[in-house]
């Protein structure tokens, strides 16, 4: 196993690099300290043929694409200071109202119009023998209109399993909303087909409930039983055409306790290729590209769009600064913020 660190080109006069992390097995992730984005995951199949199953870019440059940022999918950026929509933009702590960015609608979706997703996070001196890369990260009091001076890290890391761990890190000086995901989008057929051949299975009983607005409501209810009830394995596609529309579903694990489970395993039958996900968080944000624009691709010509990869994004509760049942939403000043979600890829 081990780490490489390459030029990927600049932004706003700062030298962005390139790690890639390839382990025994075949297997490359690459991740950029633009945004802590991973741009490329490339795997073996059965046949022990590589592939590229992550939406991306092969250069720093198509980040900043007219059509990439029309449409603004997050390809496999880190998100933050708050993932997901937070209703009107706003909320309230501690007896204080925050104003946010409304940069969806009427809501603030994935911290805001400059999100940790958008910053040039520092890279810590690599050991090259290691599949591994930390980055650090200070977001400032009132940045994007969140409260308090936060010191974020996260690490990437890649093992002989093929095991992708990502673990976040956060400390805080005063109370502020706080949760982080990685967004990355994933086509286990290596973008030969779409992903609705793929087949789901989620180990949740219960979702949240959106408005109109796409922000959660509060209320969380039962899917057992419903189209949606991904508890037993289904096709996706399959699913696709009983719900009348793709998946953009916040599964919910109550009974984990922010304990690292297995929540879920997508599988792709053509290429054999599997992955199953752990993670400590409440919840998973599963979407299956339904807003994803065709025009997008990358530069040797693989094509994104509708339903051509899904994203499992684990976080906390969307919404979670206004809902008073959203548990450990807020990250409390002289709290460590803890994460930790496993991708492990089979084939």
């Amino acid at each position: 196993m081990h780490t490489t660190e390459t030029y990927f080109g600049t932004h706003k006069e700062h030298d962005v690099q390139l790690y890639t992390l390839e382990n025994d097995k075949g297997m490359q992730v690459k991740i950029s300290n633009y945004g802590a984005t991973i741009t490329s995951i490339i795997v073996p199949q059965q046949n022990g043929d590589p592939q590229e199953i992550a939406c991306g870019f092969d250069t720093l440059k198509n980040y900043f694409s007219e059509d990439y940022n029309n449409n603004s999918p997050y390809f496999g950026g880190t998100i933050g200071r708050y993932c997901s929509q937070i209703k009107d933009a706003s909320f309230t702590l501690n007896g204080k109202n925050y104003p946010l960015a409304a940069n969806c609608g009427a809501n603030n979706l994935h911290g805001g119009t400059l999100g940790f997703d958008k910053r040039l996070w520092l890279a810590q001196p690599i050991v090259k023998e290691l599949a591994q890369v930390e980055m650090a990260l200070r977001s400032t009091h009132l940045e994007e209109g969140f409260p308090g001076n936060v010191t974020v890290s996260v690490t990437f890391s890649l093992n002989n399993d093929n095991e992708l761990q990502i673990k976040y890190k956060a400390v805080t000086d005063a109370d502020t909303p706080f949760t982080i995901t990685n967004h990355s989008y994933f086509n286990l057929a290596g973008f030969t087909t779409s992903i609705e051949n793929h087949t789901v299975q989620i180990q949740a009983n219960k979702k949240q409930v959106w408005d109109n607005s796409g922000a959660a409501t509060g209320e969380n209810i039962s899917v057992i039983g419903a189209d949606d009830d991904l508890r037993n394995e289904k096709v996706i596609g399959e699913v696709h055409q009983r719900m009348g529309d793709g998946f953009e579903h916040f599964y919910l694990f109550e009974e984990k306790e922010f304990a690292l489970k297995n929540i879920a395993k997508i599988k792709d039958p053509l290429s054999g290729r599997s992955l199953e996900i752990a993670t400590t968080e409440p919840g998973m944000l599963f979407y299956t590209g339904k807003y994803t624009s065709n025009l997008l691709q990358r530069e040797s010509g693989q094509q994104y769009g509708k339903y051509r990869a899904f994203c499992c994004e684990t976080h906390r509760y969307p919404n979670g600064p206004n809902l008073p049942n959203a548990p450990k939403s807020i990250l409390k000043k002289g709290e460590t913020y803890n994460s930790s979600t496993i991708f492990k890829f089979k084939w």
